[in-house]
C-alpha cells in the first residue's frame, strides 16, 4: 500500500438557508458564515429570497468550505475587519457562475476552473450575478509562515482547471495551476457531493504553500520556492486521476505536468511507498474492478472494460489484474462483494 499521513474524518458542518424564514435568510446566512468562515455582509440583486447552502471543515490548522448560493453579492467592510478580524488567507476556487471580485486594486472577473487567493482581512466586494458554486480553503497567517508559504502581497487569480486539463505542455509552462488543481481535488473530496469529511491536512497544507509559491521573488527564502514530496505526489495523483483512461500516460508525461525530471518524479513515489507503474496500475485496477461489478456495465465485454481504463490490450489488462487482485477480471464479475473489498495490493 502507498505510504503517507492518513486523511483525518471530521464532521461537516452544514448549514442551508432552504426553510428559513425568507426576510430572515440574508441575516442568518451573514450570522452562520461570521462564526463557520469569514463575516460578510450580504445582499440579494434582486427581490429573490437567498438560496444558498455551505458545507464547512474545520481541521487543525485549515479551514475547508463548499459554498453554493443563487445570485447574490458579499463585502467584506473595512468595518467588518475590525470587528471579526479572520487573520489568514482566503483561496476561493471558482466552479460554476462567474464572479466579480473588487478591492483597492481594481476589480477582477472570475470563470469556473479559476481560483482567487486574498488576503481575507482587506476589505473585498464579491458579485454572484448567475450564482455560485465554491470551494474554499482558509489559512491563518501563522500556519501559512510556518509551512514557508509567501504571504500574497496583492490579490492573485491562478487557473486550476486548464492546468489539469492538459497534457501536452513543456515543464516551463506549467506553474501553479497544477498544484492548485491537486488542492481542489483534495477539498473537493472532503466537502463536494461524494465527500465524507476525510481529509489529508498535511498534503492539503503542502499544496496551499506551493500555489502560493512566487519562485521569481528574489528575496523569498529557498525553502518558499521549492514544492515538498508530498505536494508533487497529490499534484501527480490528480494528474493520474485526470488522465487515467489514456494508455500514453507515462511517466515523463506526468513528470513534464508538475515540473519534475522522470528521476526526481521516481523518487518523489519511492518516498510515498510506490513507483509510478504500480500506482497508475493499481488506480487503474481499482477503476476496472468497479466497473466489472457495476450493472451498468454488465453489457461490456472484460475487454472492452480493460480498454477503457487505459489498458492497451486484454493481455496486459488480464495480467496487470491478476498481479494486484489475484483474480481475473472475469472472476471479479462472479465475486459476491463489491468491488472495494477486493484485495488490490500496491
Amino acid at each position: 500500500m502507498t505510504r503517507g499521513i492518513p486523511a483525518s474524518h471530521v464532521a461537516v458542518d452544514r448549514f442551508s438557508t432552504r426553510g428559513l424564514p425568507a426576510p430572515r435568510r440574508i441575516e442568518l446566512w451573514e450570522r452562520h458564515n461570521a462564526h463557520a468562515l469569514v463575516a460578510l455582509r450580504a445582499r440579494m440583486l434582486d427581490e429573490s429570497a437567498l438560496e444558498a447552502a455551505e458545507a464547512n471543515l474545520q481541521l487543525d490548522r485549515l479551514h475547508l468550505a463548499h459554498v453554493a448560493a443563487n445570485p447574490h453579492a458579499v463585502e467584506r467592510t473595512a468595518r467588518t475587519v475590525r470587528a471579526r478580524p479572520t487573520e489568514s488567507v482566503a483561496l476561493y476556487f471558482t466552479l460554476a457562475g462567474e464572479a466579480i471580485f473588487t478591492d483597492d486594486d481594481g476589480t477582477r472577473t472570475l470563470r469556473p476552473g479559476q481560483l482567487l487567493v486574498c488576503d481575507a482581512d482587506r476589505p473585498f466586494l464579491r458579485g454572484f450575478a448567475h450564482g455560485l458554486e465554491e470551494l474554499a480553503v482558509k489559512v491563518p497567517y501563522d500556519v501559512l509562515r510556518s509551512a514557508g508559504a509567501t504571504m500574497p502581497r496583492a490579490a492573485r487569480v491562478i487557473d486550476f482547471r486548464n492546468g489539469a486539463g492538459s497534457g501536452r505542455r513543456s515543464a516551463q509552462a506549467w506553474g501553479n495551476d497544477t498544484y492548485a488543481a491537486a488542492l481542489a481535488a483534495l477539498v473537493a473530496r472532503a466537502l463536494g457531493s461524494q465527500g465524507d469529511g476525510s481529509a489529508n491536512e498535511e498534503a492539503l497544507l503542502e499544496l496551499v504553500a506551493a500555489v502560493l509559491t512566487e519562485p521569481d521573488t528574489a528575496d523569498a527564502p529557498p525553502a518558499t520556492r521549492t514544492p515538498t514530496t508530498g505536494a508533487h505526489f497529490a499534484a501527480a495523483e490528480q494528474y493520474v486521476r485526470q488522465w487515467l483512461r489514456d494508455p500514453t500516460l507515462s511517466a515523463r508525461r506526468i513528470a513534464d505536468a508538475i515540473g519534475l525530471s522522470e528521476r526526481q518524479l521516481s523518487r518523489v513515489f519511492a518516498e510515498c511507498g510506490t513507483s509510478v507503474p504500480r500506482f497508475v496500475a493499481r488506480r487503474r485496477v481499482e477503476l476496472a474492478a468497479r466497473m466489472l461489478r457495476m450493472p451498468s456495465y454488465a453489457e461490456q465485454t472484460v475487454e472492452a472494460i480493460g480498454l477503457r481504463c487505459g489498458f492497451s490490450s486484454a493481455a496486459q489488462f488480464s495480467r496487470v489484474f491478476r498481479e494486484q487482485s489475484g483474480m481475473s477480471p472475469s472472476e471479479v464479475r462472479r465475486y459476491p462483494g463489491p468491488a472495494n473489498t477486493l484485495p488490490i495490493g500496491s
